[in-house]
């Protein structure tokens, strides 16, 4: 029997490519499906969201991807996002993900190639920002790498530290937040694959792995994680693209199972859905197959709470498409899609 009570879901997206700003869904426990029932463009490019509980209410973040660069709050216990206050801004530019840590908000700066910290107040509201961690190198692609462009920012299952993946420089630095002083500092930095363009990273439940996602090379790079001594090891890198496959792709996220079984990566250009197998220690990543995304430009993927279905948010064909996961192979199988202009992302409440 499926669960037939309702959640919510917020989608992001572009308005300056015809989006709505930050959608607000219903989601069907049973079937899985979207129903709209509001929407917010109060700030512009909401491009990427984080939803954390502040005095007992649940509050969304968003990045407003621009070149100043800012981020905002919502309120979203009714139909539509509202805003808590003004945006504020993150003292870098193209900020393209946030994310919540010990009553701080930081935010990964693409265009800069910095991480902002902002301290988050009363009733969730954001303060000015009072940490930037500007991280500093190159690559050898001379279109994409001419400087560092941070693209990630998440804390470790530990919380202890946070990670800081650049696709500019082709690494990710380990940092330590001091929440008194609202400021980053770095612990280490990992190298990967000169010209491979790390772009996300995401955690094994076990806490013991990494899985980096490349943009600029279709690879998954398996990294050793000691939560210990804050050190990020590189060990193995596995295609997410089956061989002989034509023309550019740009993969875009990465999400694992929740019982540490399954991995699934998003691959613009070749618009699919990457499904590898896990072995038991977490390891090894073995690509089993690729399934369409349902649309165009798979920017973002998302596992539902029960970990029974995946997101895709198609920011080219404007949808937020949705699977049903066999349990047994960890391929997903579509299942319906919402219309969501400009999508790109997912988060759910």
């Amino acid at each position: 029997m499926g669960d037939k009570s309702t959640g919510r879901a917020f989608i992001g997206s572009f308005t300056s490519a015809g989006g709505r700003g930050i959608i607000a869904a219903a989601v069907d426990g049973e079937t899985g499906a979207l129903t709209e029932t509001g929407a917010s463009d109060a700030v512009a490019d909401p491009s990427y969201l984080a939803l954390s509980v502040a005095a007992g209410a649940p509050v969304l973040y968003a990045v407003s991807e621009t070149p100043e660069g800012a981020v905002a709050a919502f309120d979203v216990r009714g139909a539509a996002p509202r805003p808590l206050g003004v945006r504020v801004p993150v003292c870098g530019a193209g900020p393209t993900h946030l994310a919540v840590s010990d009553g701080h908000l930081l935010t990964a700066n693409y265009g800069s190639g910095s991480v902002s910290v902002l301290p988050v107040g009363d009733g969730g509201r954001p303060g000015a920002a009072s940490g930037v961690l500007q991280h500093e190198g190159a690559g050898p692609d001379p279109d994409r790498q001419r400087g560092p462009h941070a693209h990630q920012v998440v804390p470790d299952p530990s919380g202890r530290w946070v990670l800081g993946v650049d696709l500019g420089t082709d690494s990710v630095r380990v940092c330590a937040l001091d929440p008194g002083a609202g400021e980053l500092r770095q612990h280490g930095e990992t190298a990967l694959r000169p010209g491979t363009g790390p772009r996300h990273l995401a955690f094994h439940p076990a806490g013991t792995h990494a899985y980096v996602l490349n943009e600029l090379v279709p690879t998954l790079t398996v990294c050793r994680w000691d939560a210990d001594a804050g050190v990020l090891e590189p060990v193995a890198e596995a295609p997410v693209l089956p061989e002989g496959v034509e023309g550019p792709a740009y993969p875009s996220e990465v999400v694992v199972s929740h019982d540490g079984r399954h991995l699934w990566a998003a691959n613009r250009g070749h618009d699919s859905i990457a499904v590898l197998a896990l072995d038991e220690t977490g390891e090894r990543a073995e690509l089993v197959t690729t399934v369409p995304c349902g649309g165009h430009w798979p920017r973002d993927l998302a596992l539902d709470p029960s970990g029974r279905r995946l997101y895709a948010a198609n920011e080219r064909s404007g949808d937020v498409t949705w699977f049903d996961i066999d349990p047994e192979t960890g391929v997903p199988r579509r299942a319906g899609s919402l219309d969501a202009p400009a999508a790109s992302c997912v988060v759910f409440a």
